[in-house]
């Protein structure tokens, strides 16, 4: 299929945003009915788990009691194991995903604001980004070698589609008759940026920002398989092996700690930065 433009190509929906909040509930109640919502579900994924391995459904060096997972969790946080390799991966996706958000955005909004560059590059972005991550990772690797460097660049080219596009489709769907008023009032082209397509893309935006956040998880773990001498994605091949699945099962969840950690933060900046939003409706 011949992509015309990145607006029309691009048909997903997008990222779904939270749930409206029920005004028949108090909030203090809200809250308390989603944290205990949340500790049932972990809480029958553990029992299931724990029965799974009483059963002896599979041997134990393939799925490991949640004990033995307890036990080494707490072993190599003790030794500094889990920490060293932690800090290694966070600082990767932090990294990767400041140079995705400058690099998407501006891109993105450069897109929405020209339709011929947007026609011209159109092609070669939608290409390069249905290109497997793990198909260049390799050749980033070869290239920037197997420190921090490679990572970083692999979160950021994993990450920074979504930001662009996000950013894209917030700066066109500025509805025209909010544009008009602003140049009714002589507004300048900083005041049309700062005062109207700004406010009006960040709902949008911080949708794709979440979304990237959890795809520079992944980018880095990549990397890290790939190629690296540290890292939760280091870890995990180390632990495979060493056949300590244990330990494989603590790497994972760790990553899965560390992407649902960032997730929670960019909500709490999202709620904060639009409560004039909640406060207008």
């Amino acid at each position: 299929m011949q992509v015309n433009t990145l607006h029309q190509s691009y048909r997903r929906p997008l990222p779904a945003q939270p749930d409206a909040e029920r005004p028949d509930l108090p909030r203090p109640r809200r809250h308390v009915l989603r944290r205990l919502t949340a500790m049932i579900g972990i809480g029958v994924v553990l029992s299931v788990w724990q029965i799974v391995t009483m059963l002896e459904l599979y041997p134990a060096f393939i799925i490991p009691p949640p004990l033995d997972v307890a036990r080494k969790f707490i072993s190599v946080i003790v030794d500094g194991t889990l920490l060293h390799h932690a800090t290694v991966t966070v600082s990767e996706i932090l990294a990767g995903l400041g140079v995705a958000a400058f690099v998407g955005v501006t891109l993105g909004y450069l897109l929405a604001k020209s339709q011929g560059f947007e026609r011209a590059l159109s092609p070669l972005i939608v290409g390069f980004q249905s290109t497997p991550v793990v198909a260049y990772a390799p050749l980033l690797v070869i290239w920037f070698g197997t420190g921090t460097t490679s990572k970083i660049i692999i979160c950021a080219l994993i990450a920074f589609f979504p930001l662009m596009m996000n950013t894209l489709i917030g700066v066109r769907n500025i509805p025209l008759e909010q544009r008009e008023i602003m140049r009714l009032y002589a507004a300048s082209p900083w005041q049309m940026f700062a005062k109207l397509e700004v406010p009006a893309a960040l709902t949008v935006l911080f949708g794709g920002l979440k979304v990237s956040a959890t795809l520079a998880v992944i980018g880095a773990v990549v990397g890290e398989f790939v190629g690296a001498s540290a890292g939760l994605g280091a870890l995990i091949m180390l632990a495979r092996s060493q056949f300590d699945t244990p330990l494989v099962f603590v790497a994972v969840l760790s990553l899965a700690l560390i992407a649902r950690t960032i997730y929670g933060v960019l909500t709490w900046i999202e709620a904060r930065l639009l409560r004039w939003q909640r406060r207008d409706s």
